[in-house]
């Protein structure tokens, strides 16, 4: 079977996993229907990994995201996935935002030109950065807002800075031949970068925001330093 046809299968199989996981914890209140939002952010993120290895054409790859693009918005309009959805009266388009970012990376960097990696630092940014800032957020957390009704915790925010520090450093040392100093200055700036884009973006654009400023920003970067 042709690698990509097998990356879909693979991937709708993966992502679906995922949910029917988060589902089964929340009907039986192992976690709360945030934490549940929270653990499908995190898991679907390393979608991304599963991109990098079986596809080798943009288009295949960006078949699953745009297939949830529309599913999540199915799910945000009808509360269908229940686990994937915000509890209360809360409502956003994060879901579907979500989506969207796998979608637009997908096609600009899976694929040909081995650019995968540079995918990999806005998704996984936001999807451990981001995620696990909310989760620590929901437990432990001394609340401010910045804008409207954006509120933060200082915990998840400092979270979100080591987090995607971590993040950005393991992808640049594992996926680029930079110096180490090189990797560091990466890594902390766009660490930088990714928390203010999440502390400054309301109503679940940061997952719009975070994965593709922190791509875009390395993309352009990089090309000016060769």
């Amino acid at each position: 079977m042709d690698n990509n046809l097998l990356g879909i299968i693979i991937s709708l199989l993966f992502v679906f996993c995922i949910i029917g996981i988060s589902t089964i914890l929340t009907k039986k209140k192992i976690i709360s229907g945030e934490v549940s939002r929270k653990f499908i952010h995190i898991g679907v993120c390393n979608w991304w990994i599963i991109a990098m290895i079986f596809f080798d054409n943009r288009y295949y790859a960006a078949i699953v995201p745009a297939l949830f693009v529309v599913i999540n918005y199915i799910s945000y309009k009808y509360q269908v996935i229940e686990a994937m959805e915000r509890d209360g009266g809360k409502k956003d388009l994060g879901t579907v935002y979500y989506a969207i970012s796998l979608l637009i990376l997908a096609l600009f960097t899976v694929g040909e030109g081995n650019n995968g990696y540079i995918g990999a630092l806005g998704i996984l940014t936001m999807g451990y950065g981001d995620g696990l800032a909310a989760v620590v957020g929901t437990f432990k957390g001394t609340k401010y807002t910045l804008i409207g009704e954006n509120l933060k915790s200082k915990e998840g925010t400092f979270t979100m800075l080591v987090v995607t520090f971590t993040v950005i450093t393991l992808v640049l040392g594992i996926c680029t031949d930079i110096a180490i100093v090189g990797v560091i200055l990466y890594s902390l700036g766009l660490s930088i970068v990714a928390t203010l884009l999440e502390l400054f973006t309301p109503h679940g654009l940061d997952n719009l925001t975070v994965p593709i400023g922190v791509s875009l920003i390395y993309y352009l970067v990089s090309i000016f330093m060769r």
